[in-house]
This record gives structure tokens, C-alpha cells and sequence, in this order.
């Protein structure tokens, strides 16, 4: 079994009926193509890094789907390419390991949270403003550094 996931952004000036149309049509032909959809994630609209078609944002979809074989690829892709709905598409194979990092992620073990406490272990940076002497930023770093002579 090959597991697959497809992510598309649809154009956000659509109204909520033709996106929503846009998202079954695709699901229904995942499923019209033989293969067994594992999760549909609706990210929402997001802003986007670089304008596409004029756009600066785009509605996110994310199908995880399975099949026997990689033959429902190129037909999909084709769909989405001949789509005007569509801005951009991305298709990849998951290996063991995506497949389990999606199914944590779904459980809730991965979160976001994660991230922040990596930021937070970080010692924070000292400060010095520029117009401190030398001889008094080191006293602030190193408390018990010996006295200096200055020339």
C-alpha cells in the first residue's frame, strides 16, 4: 500500500459554495481512481509567502490518501493543473515515517507547543548598549573578573 498526501490552494475570491464544491470534487475523484482517503485537513485561508495570480492569500487543503499503485497520480495531477480554481498543487509520496509523523500529528503527541519550549530553554542574549566602557561590559558578563588597569 502507497500512501500519498495532496495539498492545493484554492483561489480565495470564490465563494464559500464553489470551494467547498472545488474540495468534494477532488475527494470524489480520489475515490473515483480507486484509492482510500486517510484524512482531509482544511487548513483555512493563509496568507501567502509571495503573491500567486495577483492573490496574497489562499484557502489550504491537505487530502492523505493510499492506493495500491502510483497510477491515480498523473490523472489527478492533470485534473488540478487543467483547474482554474486551483493556484498551486503539491503531491508527495509518504514514506513510513510521514505516515506515522501525520498519524501523531492527528493524535495530538506533535504540537506546536514543542516548538515554544525549544525557544524558551534558550538563555536569553545579554544586552550591552554601545555607549557602556569596555571595562564596565565586562563586569557585567564576568562578575568576578579581576580589575583592569586602563592606559
Amino acid at each position: 500500500m502507497r500512501h500519498y498526501e495532496l495539498t492545493f490552494i484554492v483561489d480565495p475570491v470564490l465563494s464559500n459554495e464553489e470551494i467547498q464544491t472545488v474540495r468534494q470534487s477532488y475527494e470524489d475523484l480520489i475515490k473515483k481512481l480507486g484509492c482510500k482517503i486517510t484524512h482531509v485537513d482544511d487548513l483555512g485561508l493563509k496568507q501567502l509567502a509571495y503573491p500567486l495570480n495577483k492573490r496574497n492569500s489562499g484557502i489550504y487543503y491537505s487530502i492523505e490518501f493510499e492506493t495500491e499503485n502510483g497510477e491515480a497520480i498523473a490523472p489527478l495531477e492533470l485534473a488540478l493543473r487543467r483547474d482554474e480554481r486551483i493556484m498551486r498543487f503539491l503531491s508527495i509520496a509518504l514514506d513510513k515515517f510521514g505516515v506515522k509523523y501525520n498519524e501523531d500529528k492527528r493524535n495530538g503527541l506533535i504540537r506546536k507547543t514543542q516548538r515554544m519550549r525549544r525557544k524558551l530553554s534558550k538563555p536569553d542574549s545579554v544586552h550591552i548598549p554601545t555607549t557602556v566602557p569596555l571595562a564596565k561590559a565586562v563586569e557585567v558578563l564576568v562578575p568576578d573578573a579581576p580589575e583592569q588597569e586602563e592606559e
